[in-house]
């Protein structure tokens, strides 16, 4: 007859504490590994970030955790500037797995707010080993307000079509991204009738003395938004933007540097606001800001444009 053996329970403690143990190191191997990646500034392979990210074995759970543990300010953050840059790098299975994302190809049910980027390459600062695979750009803030955007009801449209393709179809140069982007005004005006604002989003030039504040002990992105002067309906848009520049101030005081208006040679003068008086460009923050920052003024800002559009919903 065989003999059965039996784990005695002290040796089941001793095999748990073990494999803890060896979790915490393998963990500790994780983040110095990155560090030192960091400091070297060597990037990841993108592909491979995010496959890991996506996926849904127990080392994602490990990654998870530990993300959660050295970076948990940044959870929301992170997550946003994932579902802006995996698009085309996994599978459609994959995405399913993890994400609602929409675009435009999509069944979006009467969308009444559009959000683009004329300038869809800004960058922000990368902060953390995550960006230096995934680099945050002014895209980020879309998916944002998208989704604070939803929460209250108003069904919004990101566009995620590519503006440096656009240009290229049209044989234009950088300085024809608002001929791209008003392309696309165009197109999804004809295909979504129900759309009512559109949001350029832009990342401004200067410097983070510049481009920064701290509210309550809550480091922000600064806030600018641009009036192009050579609409000749410029007043509307104008009118429009101070609501939204004066309920920041009221609630955000000295987040928004106010509202430059701009007309002349060298500049585009219009910035595609003759399409709607309820066309807005806005600048939120600048290179050296973090996505911290970012996430904290995108959240601010949604919620002072919800208040104004209210008014116009009533």
């Amino acid at each position: 007859m065989k003999k059965r053996f039996f784990s005695h329970p002290a040796k089941k403690k001793q095999n748990k504490v073990k494999r803890i143990c060896f979790l915490l190191l393998f963990i500790w191997s994780i983040y110095e590994t990155y560090q030192y990646l960091d400091n070297k500034n060597i990037n990841l392979n993108q592909k491979e970030l995010v496959e890991i990210l996506l996926s849904q074995d127990e080392e994602t759970k490990i990654l998870n955790k530990l993300s959660n543990i050295l970076f948990p300010s940044k959870k929301e953050a992170i997550k946003t500037l994932i579902k802006v840059n995996y698009q085309g790098l996994v599978t459609q299975e994959e995405v399913k797995k993890v994400s609602n994302t929409k675009n435009n190809n999509d069944i979006k049910k009467d969308p009444v707010i559009y959000i683009y980027n004329s300038h869809q390459t800004e960058e922000y600062t990368p902060s953390s080993f995550v960006e230096y695979s995934v680099i945050p750009t002014v895209q980020m803030n879309n998916y944002i307000l998208e989704e604070k955007f939803e929460e209250a009801s108003y069904p919004t449209l990101v566009e995620e079509r590519s503006i440096k393709e656009e240009l290229n179809k049209n044989n234009l140069n950088y300085a024809g991204s608002y001929q791209a982007s008003r392309n696309f005004l165009e197109d999804v005006r004809k295909n979504y009738p129900t759309l009512k604002y559109f949001i350029d989003v832009h990342r401004d030039s200067l410097s983070r003395d510049k481009t920064t504040v701290t509210i309550n002990d809550k480091s922000y992105a600064k806030i600018l938004f641009l009036i192009g002067l050579e609409n000749p309906n410029y007043q509307e848009n104008l009118a429009f933007t101070e609501k939204i520049n004066q309920k920041i101030n009221e609630k955000y005081p000295d987040l928004s540097k106010g509202i430059y208006q701009k007309s002349g040679p060298g500049v585009n003068g219009v910035y595609n606001q003759d399409f709607s008086p309820f066309t807005i460009l806005v600048e939120m923050g600048g290179p050296e800001n973090t996505i911290d920052e970012i996430l904290n003024t995108s959240l601010a800002f949604s919620e002072c444009f919800l208040e104004v559009i209210s008014e116009y919903e009533l």
